[in-house]
């Protein structure tokens, strides 16, 4: 006996009359797909126009700021200052100091936030925002210059800075001109760019971007291979004349790596026995070759790391030389760890 038949609850999307009834649009996924394409043709086409004619008021507001050397204040309110969030996040992170200031929180106290050496950017498309315009007057009189990312220089925003980034009026996105779509597209695509002429002018460098992204994904793979290598009892480190059978040999506890760091008797690496290595003496089904020098059978002159190099181009390495195991070597050649791919699962 087969199961009953499953009764499926009206769409009221699937039936243009019965939505209708309800007062709902019938859902269209073609005309719904060209309509987000047109959203984005739209945000793209104002990108654009951005990069063929930058604002003349970027450059200066890059001069403005590094001349202040107090950092970023950045301020807006609503979307604008979501966007703003973003923008002082990606200021600190490469290397201009910016922290965030509610216009809404600024005029009870927050000010306070301001140093006198400080550049407030505010965004707001309008150039009428009242949060946003009603902190200008105490920002002047402590001589704090403002940098307005806005559509119009005439605007009360504009008139008030001490450089303007006019984006020009932006129509929105959506139907009825209204949702902050285009416009925050544009402040924050001006933001990135203003951060990137700051980060270069200062020479910022992937060393400083590392300490400031010490977590995650990116964080590991800016990080040096000193700080994440085997080292101590996690590795083992023969002399290259020992025989093969002392070298099999595996101290109990702590799990060890897959390959064998061999030295000269000046500390020098000069081989690696890997598992591959010991695949092939195996098949030679040879028992008189456990007694030979490990030299005899080793990898030579294995690829090496020094111990600064980044967890990305140790990563690089092992990817394109398709190796399982990365010694790390200090200026004389002697090893002081090893890099595991298995250590590094997610990155590779």
């Amino acid at each position: 006996m087969g199961l009953p038949a499953v009764q499926r609850s009206a769409d009221p999307f699937s039936d243009g009359a019965a939505s209708a009834e309800r007062g709902l649009v019938p859902f269209d996924r073609f005309a719904a797909a060209n309509r987000a394409a047109e959203v984005l043709r739209a945000e793209a086409d104002a990108l654009l126009a951005l990069a063929k004619s930058p604002p003349a008021g970027l450059l200066d507001a890059a001069d403005l700021i590094e001349s202040r050397g107090g950092g970023v204040v950045v301020t807006g309110m609503g979307k604008a200052g979501l966007v703003g969030r973003k923008i002082a996040a990606t200021l600190a992170s490469l290397g201009t100091p910016a922290c965030v200031l509610h216009p809404g929180e600024a005029v009870h106290g927050d000010l306070g936030m301001v140093r006198d050496d400080a550049t407030v950017l505010a965004l707001s498309h309008s150039g009428e925002t009242a949060e946003v315009t009603q902190i200008l007057a105490p920002l002047a009189r402590r001589e704090v210059p403002v940098v307005a990312v806005t559509a119009r220089a005439g605007s009360t925003l504009g008139r008030a800075a001490t450089v303007v980034v006019a984006m020009g009026q932006l129509r929105e996105a959506d139907v009825h001109n209204l949702a902050p779509t285009v416009s925050t597209c544009a402040m924050m695509a001006l933001g990135d760019a203003l951060a990137v002429l700051l980060s270069e002018r200062a020479e910022f460098t992937p060393d400083r971007f590392a300490a400031f992204h010490p977590a995650g994904s990116l964080g590991r793979k800016l990080a040096r291979v000193d700080e994440v290598m085997r080292t101590g009892s996690a590795v083992r480190v023969f002399a290259d004349y020992e025989p093969v059978r002392k070298v099999l040999v595996t101290a109990e506890g702590e799990r060890r790596t897959g390959a064998v760091m061999l030295i000269d008797d000046a500390g020098r690496l000069t081989g690696l026995f890997t598992d591959s290595d010991l695949a092939r003496l195996l098949a030679r089904r040879g028992e008189h070759e456990l007694d030979r020098p490990v030299s005899a059978v080793m990898t030579r002159s294995p690829i090496t790391v020094g111990e600064h190099v980044s967890v990305g181009e140790a990563v690089s390495l092992l990817k394109g030389r398709k190796l399982s195991e990365l010694p790390v070597v200090d200026a004389s050649g002697r090893p002081v760890g090893l890099v595991d791919i298995t250590d590094l699962i997610g990155l590779v």
